[in-house]
């Protein structure tokens, strides 16, 4: 990891950073469009970037979703997270998910889901949300649609569907 590296709350002045971000990590600006969108429409409830020697290389964003059935859950998506191509496989991802689930806990959330690499996010706990019994409202192979439980017992006998914000519709 490098020795620079700072993670902190998005800013104003990072919006067209964070774009860049997202439209060069994935194949299309779909992504960075969504996190556009969701910031319009307040549901950009967590958004960290990475920083080094000030500039923003990496974000992880985090926006509310829903467990049908369980509306007094508090829920989060992790979606996206990206890091620019020149500085991947350096541990940055790692940090601003760490750092992301962290801020989720304290800001009281039960559970984080992640549409996401099945071999990355065990790591921090996820595992794959059929063992709850919860599905995506997404037609997604089972093993990349994962959950995080950031207060034991939360997702003690719950079953249901996610459903996430309407921006991701347009994905």
């Amino acid at each position: 990891m490098h020795k620079s590296l700072f993670l902190r709350v998005e800013r104003e002045q990072d919006l067209a950073s964070v774009f860049h971000i997202n439209a060069t990590a994935f194949d299309t600006t779909a992504e960075a469009n969504l996190v556009d969108a969701l910031r319009e429409h307040g549901a950009a409830t967590i958004s960290l970037v990475a920083e080094i020697d000030g500039y923003v290389v990496g974000h992880i964003l985090f926006s509310p979703v829903t467990l049908s059935g369980h509306p007094q859950l508090k829920l989060a998506g992790l979606a996206p997270m990206a890091v620019l191509p020149e500085f991947q496989r350096q541990r940055i991802g790692t940090a601003l998910v760490t750092a992301g689930l962290e801020r989720c806990r304290e800001d009281g959330y039960d559970a984080v889901v992640v549409l996401g690499h099945p071999e990355f996010y065990p790591r921090f706990g996820f595992v794959p949300a059929h063992r709850f019994g919860i599905c995506c409202e997404y037609d997604v192979p089972a093993d990349v649609f994962m959950i995080a439980e950031l207060r034991s017992g939360a997702l003690d006998g719950v079953a249901g569907t996610i459903h996430y914000h309407p921006a991701f519709h347009d994905l």
